[in-house]
């Protein structure tokens, strides 16, 4: 945790990465608390990319209503190759400094971070981070933005493939995102009964899940769930069901769900999380405190230090996995 003493009056607010669920909330939130506490709050669109390309504008109270239902950030969002760069952060640095720029609140995950934490480093502009992740997979905080909603959104499709593999007398391997974390594929494999859960960092085999099926269909299951984490790159159900396929001669239909987790209007859950983070964020800079991260303990929000948080990895809640498997038996 670092601390300055400057007294800021203008704060730039940015999102980054993927677009998450509840994004739009955190940033009402800097906007609206920043402009109750004196502040001028400018926006910064597409992330590192506008600040690179000078796409900074203030955002006004009026500019805020209507947005805390809404999925993806109004504030668009992407990766820039070019701040991985000395010389594109430098460019990044002269522009936030020519619209007098005096600290930062970013929302968004791992890679966001490492970002605004070159910013403090190498620069000494002060950032607040805020984790707006569907993945929920950034260390020192139990909860991100956009994971809950992510969850549910899932699990509606669970549900709804449910019916169709109840129907048939099916197997179905179903994948979710989570690039290499496997809170996506844990949570909803325990909240959708799945017989059987992949995630990049467990130790579930296709022999176990076979195993797994096989006892199922002894005891008179006709259908099956399987829950996948997409891993490195999407697509790894089809290799799944082809696995089994092979091994067994049963025919596994997959479903890639994809983006659609997304999107959509976020849950009440997340829409409080991001107000509660976005608040917290513009708190912390006016009391000094930057090269943080706000996240939570629990029900409590707390403070970690960006170097921390980019430099472990959150692991995958595998209680979850065992309590779903013996549930689902």
């Amino acid at each position: 945790m670092a601390n300055f003493d400057k007294k800021i009056k203008r704060i730039g607010v940015y999102t980054s990465g993927g677009d998450a669920p509840g994004m739009n909330a955190a940033i009402r939130a800097v906007v609206r608390v920043g402009i109750a506490q004196g502040l001028e709050v400018y926006g910064i669109h597409a992330g590192y990319i506008g600040m690179i390309d000078n796409q900074i504008h203030p955002l006004q109270l009026g500019d805020m209503a209507n947005i805390i239902q809404r999925g993806g950030t109004i504030l668009k969002t992407g990766r820039s190759l070019e701040f991985t760069k000395p010389e594109g952060r430098q460019k990044a640095v002269n522009n936030l400094l020519a619209s007098k720029i005096d600290a930062l609140v970013c929302i968004g995950g791992d890679g966001s971070f490492r970002g605004a934490h070159a910013l403090w480093e190498e620069f000494k502009i002060p950032v607040v981070g805020v984790p707006g992740t569907i993945d929920n997979d950034i260390y020192g905080s139990d909860k991100t933005i956009g994971f809950d909603t992510a969850v549910n959104t899932a699990l509606e499709a669970i549900d709804r493939i449910r019916d169709t593999a109840a129907s048939h007398d099916r197997l179905f391997i179903v994948e979710v995102m989570g690039r290499n974390s496997g809170f996506i594929a844990s949570h909803v494999g325990l909240a959708g009964g799945a017989e059987e859960i992949f995630t990049p960092d467990g130790n579930t085999t296709v022999d176990k899940a076979i195993d797994h099926i096989k006892e199922g269909i002894a005891r008179g299951k006709s259908s099956s769930i399987l829950i996948t984490a997409e891993g490195q790159k999407p697509g790894r159900a089809y290799d799944l069901a082809d696995s089994i396929r092979k091994k067994t001669g049963m025919d596994a239909k997959v479903s890639i769900l994809g983006h659609q987790q997304r999107g959509g209007s976020p849950t009440a859950a997340d829409r409080i999380l991001a107000s509660r983070m976005g608040a917290a964020a513009v708190d912390a800079l006016q009391k000094g405190y930057c090269d943080i991260m706000i996240g939570t303990e629990g029900e409590r929000l707390i403070q970690v230090p960006l170097d921390i948080v980019t430099k472990n990895e959150k692991k995958t809640q595998m209680d979850l996995i065992s309590l779903a498997n013996l549930l689902a038996t």
